[in-house]
């Protein structure tokens, strides 16, 4: 009897500890609805963005061949005393070293010229963006672009500085606006009335503005080149003896390649000085056509 009281007692105890242990393995296996546990801490929040797609250019041309001859000619025209194997090897260009010819490639041209020394360089720059879930290629090549227009200490297109005072209307440039006249002083003293006026039939009624040089244009954001552009003109400072170089550089971006071209020109006499028209319009005839091979 007293075995059976001892088992009786021992057995509510067992099924006590199993119902528990049945109980604790439920709640574990009980899930949210998605497969997860409720022990598990989900974080909320939206789904990750998909990455940027790669930029257009996956790889870049020759820059050596890029130039058509035509152009390459008017811009460094050969001696007369030169080969046809050198003229050959000056319109060929010599590729600049590049240890990855799909992100950065050069070329440069040197000709020597009576009237005096001729530099070209042509760069092409592809960018790539190591995260495209932040920035795609590109928006950075056109960081890289804007770091460039900084550095070249031009404002960014659409900004412009306070505006100066002008002149009022009708007030010639250069002249000033004649200042009202203070309340209690006296008046002008008006012209005789026996001056009659010049009745001189051959005088113009205005002197004409005297002649002047056109002006030099100075370095500025480029319209209406790839995707952004600037134009950098530089003049050398003048010397005694070493003649003024003229250095125009030209910079734009179509989708994530950045393209440089720059043109040196530097006359053999001290008193020339290169103009700036014909060497911007030169290097901008070459962008140009530049631009228009990558869009095609």
């Amino acid at each position: 009897m007293e075995r059976k009281a001892v088992r009786r007692r021992v057995l509510p105890g067992i099924a006590m500890i199993t119902a528990l242990a049945a109980g604790v393995t439920g709640l574990a296996g009980c899930t949210d609805g998605n497969g997860m546990g409720i022990t598990s801490d989900q974080k909320g929040g939206g789904s990750t963005a998909a990455p940027a797609q790669p930029g257009k250019y996956r790889s870049l041309p020759q820059p050596c061949k890029a130039a058509d001859s035509k152009r390459l000619k008017a811009m460094l025209p050969a001696a007369d005393s030169l080969t046809t194997q050198q003229r050959e090897q000056l319109y060929a260009g010599t590729a600049e070293p590049s240890f990855d010819g799909d992100r950065h490639v050069g070329c440069r041209w040197n000709a020597q010229a009576p009237e005096g020394t001729l530099l070209l360089s042509v760069t092409f720059e592809r960018v790539v963006s190591y995260d495209r879930a932040a920035a795609s290629d590109d928006d950075k090549a056109h960081t890289v672009f804007v770091r460039r227009l900084t550095d070249a200490h031009l404002p960014f297109p659409g900004i412009t500085g306070s505006p100066s005072p002008s002149t009022a209307p009708g007030t010639a440039p250069g002249a000033s606006a004649s200042p009202a006249q203070p309340s209690g002083s006296p008046a002008a003293t008006p012209a005789p009335a026996s001056a009659p006026p010049s009745a001189s039939p051959s005088a113009p009624a205005s002197a004409p503005a005297s002649p002047s040089t056109a002006p030099e244009l100075g370095s500025r954001v480029l319209e209406g080149l790839g995707n952004e552009a600037y134009l950098d003109d530089k003049l050398s400072p003048a010397g005694a003896s070493a003649a003024q170089s003229r250095t125009v550089r030209i910079v734009f971006r179509t989708s994530n390649v950045l393209v440089t071209i720059e043109y040196s020109v530097q006359p053999s006499g001290p008193a020339a000085i290169p103009s700036s028209a014909e060497t911007q319009d030169k290097t901008r005839q070459l962008a140009q056509a530049l631009a228009e091979r990558f869009s095609e």
